[in-house]
């Protein structure tokens, strides 16, 4: 075979590559198109009779087919926002701890350990939380933020376990071994030289871990922050056990309160009237665009910190 009939086998090669890589992608936004355009058509008419009000109107009643959005769509944030503020740092200091401080072996089973609690079915951590976790909170952990912080605000309310609080405690146990596992990964990745080379400088392990490790690795953490984010919007069965299933807008955390998700695992076998099955598919519409929503965010704010950094 001469060189250009080999050049030539390569380029049909690449180019028959190509064509299935391009085939994929377009599956990929065919499917979500269509599941975009189904969710608006069986969603027809509950969109017909509550318009934009839906999604701030805080009245849930079936029986007399009054329906709103508002409170399964504040938990919802409130419960995701909650388990990114626990889990997103300490998910950085576990990867930096498993990467520069602890002894390899070690390391390897506290790295095996996070990949196994990756592996935990979602109903096991709603169940953990409804039997240990809530009595644990509601007995310890309630009464002290009441006592320190009072009946006021975030605590007030009786500590009976359940709530926003604990839900979002429990979405951060579940998210935290993917964040963990990918930080840990961008972390592995940095140049021993360029650590090295701020500790000849004289710079300590915390200024090593701030200025050279965290800003050098800076993209990949904040990808592994929003695929936990898109981990724990979405997040069913957990969230039903221990956020308290009510429809209604407390700003304490100690309330139970409703998300969208644990609003479609609890209702939806229920609904026998077109329009409360219309209603809780428009839901999982909101759901869907609250999560694109997310993503776009998540592309422009990379996109910003690329460019920040000089890269293109």
């Amino acid at each position: 075979m001469t060189f250009f009939q080999e050049t030539s086998t390569q380029n049909r090669s690449d180019t028959v590559f190509k064509s299935i890589t391009i085939i994929g992608a377009g599956i990929i936004l065919l499917i979500m198109g269509a599941l975009f355009v189904q969710l608006i058509i069986s969603s027809g008419l509950s969109l017909k009779a509550f318009g934009f009000n839906f999604l701030i109107t805080n009245v849930w009643d079936p029986i007399r087919e009054q329906f709103g959005a508002a409170s399964s769509i504040y938990g919802t944030l409130v419960s995701t926002f909650i388990a990114m503020l626990f889990a997103v740092p300490l998910s950085i200091l576990i990867a930096f701890f498993l990467v520069e401080l602890s002894h390899p072996g070690i390391a390897k089973w506290i790295s095996t350990g996070i990949e196994l609690l990756a592996a935990v079915p979602s109903i096991i951590y709603g169940m953990w939380g409804l039997f240990v976790f809530a009595p644990f909170m509601a007995e310890y952990i309630q009464p002290f933020l009441k006592s320190v912080f009072g009946n006021i605000g975030l605590f007030e309310g009786p500590p009976i376990g359940i709530g926003m609080l604990t839900a979002g405690i429990i979405l951060a146990f579940m998210v935290l071994p993917f964040i963990t596992a990918v930080v840990r990964d961008v972390f592995a990745m940095v140049p021993s030289v360029v650590k090295e080379s701020a500790y000849g400088m004289g710079s300590t392990t915390w200024e090593t871990a701030h200025k050279v490790t965290i800003r050098y690795g800076i993209q990949g953490i904040i990808g592994a922050a929003f695929l936990g984010l898109g981990r724990a919007i979405g997040e069913t069965m957990a969230v039903t056990f221990v956020i308290g299933n009510a429809h209604r807008i407390s700003a304490s955390l100690f309330a139970p309160a409703n998300s969208i998700t644990a609003t479609l695992a609890n209702e939806f076998t229920e609904a026998s009237e077109p329009l409360y099955l219309s209603t809780l598919i428009e839901l999982g519409l909101v759901l869907f665009v609250v999560t694109f929503l997310i993503q776009v965010a998540a592309q422009l704010w990379l996109r910003r910190v690329k460019k920040s950094m000089g890269a293109q």
